[in-house]
């Protein structure tokens, strides 16, 4: 979660859209909680409809001639694809378009999740209790995922081809399979019980283990727990999925060179050391 924009008339015109979104798809607001995006691109808040359903009500804005693409539509197409994966996602109840001077925005409707996600940050910085059924539950949850058929794709080789000898310092891997990834598997966006895997805006194909790799890289400050990802996912260490270690690797020391995640930085090089190695 971020604080809202720093301009005013940012953060007055995102209000102002989520309140009329709220009145199109006649739901009330509830008062003294908002979540902001990164720079005011989102809004959500919790909300009720007319029945008294607890739902959470997000607005997304962009400009015009660019509301479209994987991001835009990840919500929606997750619906059409996964329906609420037995329990385990928010389904999607509604969706609102609206243009307004050369802006765009999209309002989606969602089941409210109450409870609280297992971490505040994506990295992981406490060890965690959970039973072997979670582990069985995610492993089951990601494992239907990724056998959805999709022509998005979460992961390009062109990427790869580029950012795997840069910041990992090896040709990039032959991708053996690709699979249907989640692709922003962290601690951030699971909830513990019952369990709960949050924001689908950008899944697609990306190389096999790429959701376990994603999920291995946000607990690397927590041995027995990164233990625990590594024993729950097999693929992990194989070399079926070096290609999506190598990837996932590569994409966190990426933002550690822009200054983010300088916490990991260690442990990311120590992993890529050992990706050298295989």
């Amino acid at each position: 979660m971020y604080s809202p924009p720093p301009d005013p008339d940012t953060e007055q015109r995102m209000r102002t859209h989520h309140a009329r979104t709220a009145k199109a798809l006649d739901v009330q607001v509830e008062p003294g909680a908002e979540f902001w995006g990164w720079a005011g691109r989102t809004l959500g808040a919790p909300a009720r409809t007319t029945t008294g359903a607890p739902v959470w009500l997000r607005l997304v804005s962009a400009p015009e001639d660019k509301a479209a693409g994987k991001l835009w539509d990840g919500a929606l197409d997750a619906q059409h694809a996964f329906g609420d994966l037995d329990g385990h996602r928010p389904a999607l109840l509604a969706v609102h378009d609206a243009v307004d001077d050369g802006t765009a925005y999209r309002a989606e409707l969602s089941v409210r999740v109450d409870e609280p996600v297992l971490s505040d940050d994506p990295i992981l910085q406490h060890d965690l209790q959970l039973p072997d059924s979670w582990w069985k539950e995610l492993s089951g949850s990601l494992e239907k995922v990724s056998a959805v058929d999709t022509g998005r794709v979460a992961v390009r080789q062109q990427y790869m081809d580029r950012a795997i000898p840069e910041f990992v310092g090896i040709p990039a891997p032959a991708v053996t399979r690709l699979s249907t990834a989640h692709a922003d598997v962290h601690w951030a966006n699971l909830i513990a019980s019952p369990l709960r895997i949050l924001d689908w805006e950008g899944w697609g194909r990306a190389p096999e283990g790429f959701d376990a790799a994603t999920l291995y890289a946000y607990t690397l400050l927590r041995p027995d727990t990164a233990a625990r990802v590594r024993e729950t996912f097999p693929v992990l260490g194989s070399p079926a999925g070096l290609a999506a270690e190598a990837t996932v690797c590569a994409q966190l020391l990426q933002t550690v060179s822009r200054g983010d995640n300088l916490n990991l930085a260690d442990p990311l090089r120590n992993w890529s050391e050992e990706l050298r190695r295989r």
